[in-house]
């Protein structure tokens, strides 16, 4: 009789072994024949976490939730956030890096199942949500000192807003303004895409953004409006010690009123066979070439 095999793998005499390798050969031949377009290739099935059927449940208007660890660390971190409760898992809440006990508020040792029935399926909420107050409102006013702001015409998908609040952060711009309208409120979302961001810039959101562009004129303000036909590249349009950069939307751009507004109009030339960017990594390039700027 053999002896065991104590390392747990298949002996050479044990069919299960030619099973596997027989099932190795056939999956391989699989292949080869749909690479040859003789059988189709199946169509990847999303991975299902029960919540076909998942409706988000109402929230208050003044009620947010954040999720992610790096946004609701940041959100922990800010004394101007109001904070209402938080809901983490265990293995979350030592990943978390806080101490509950400490933060004078209510919190609850969850399961992820429980997570998922509030933000539903598609959140990746890393096991922890904070139920918050919106964060307080700023007013234009508040800028006088930032020499360098970021102003959006209309970009509506929070992604892109949550990514170009990183990029601002990242440049020290002084706060990003946005239209109430056509624009992402405050919300998990948002703030995810952000990652933490959120909590460290002014996101200002105004009725009317002409006369807010108006009103960084008077703040002395130097405002450029970034577009595809602009008639000049951006690095040679800077003016002034204050910078306010104007992006439109992801797919109508600029509207004409803000055109019409903005100190100038410039362009990102680009050589290469692409000459159009994604919102959020325009305003990125833009942000450095800005910062050059009042650098020297």
């Amino acid at each position: 009789m053999s002896k065991d095999n104590k390392s747990g793998g298949k002996t050479a005499t044990d069919p299960s072994a030619k099973d596997t390798h027989y099932a190795t050969l056939r999956r391989a031949h699989r292949d080869a024949k749909r690479e040859r377009g003789e059988i189709p290739t199946p169509q990847p099935q999303k991975r299902k976490r029960g919540g076909e059927d998942w409706k988000p449940p109402a929230l208050a208007p003044d009620q947010v939730h954040l999720y992610g660890l790096h946004t609701v660390r940041a959100a922990l971190d800010n004394p101007e956030r109001k904070k209402i409760k938080l809901f983490v898992t265990q293995n979350a809440l030592a990943r978390l890096e806080v101490d509950v006990e400490a933060l004078g508020m209510p919190f609850e040792i969850v399961s992820p199942q429980e997570i998922d029935k509030v933000l539903g399926p598609e959140a990746i909420h890393q096991g922890v949500m904070l139920e918050t107050r919106p964060l307080p409102v700023r007013r234009l006013e508040a800028l006088k000192e930032s020499p360098l702001l970021l102003v959006l015409d209309q970009v509506t998908d929070p992604h892109n807003v949550g990514a170009i609040m990183r990029s601002a952060v990242a440049f020290n711009a002084g706060a990003v303004i946005t239209t109430q309208r056509h624009s992402p409120t405050e919300s998990g979302v948002l703030a995810k895409s952000a990652s933490g961001a959120l909590e460290l810039i002014p996101y200002i959101q105004v009725t009317n953004l002409a006369d807010a562009l108006g009103e960084l004129h008077k703040l002395g303000f130097s405002t450029i409006g970034l577009d595809s036909e602009g008639p000049a590249p951006l690095e040679g349009t800077f003016s002034g010690e204050k910078v306010a950069l104007v992006l439109g939307s992801e797919g109508k751009g600029l509207r004409q009123k803000t055109r019409e507004t903005v100190n100038a109009l410039a362009r990102l030339d680009m050589p290469g066979s692409i000459k159009s960017l994604n919102v959020s990594n325009a305003a990125a390039i833009a942000l450095y070439a800005a910062r050059l700027h009042l650098k020297a």
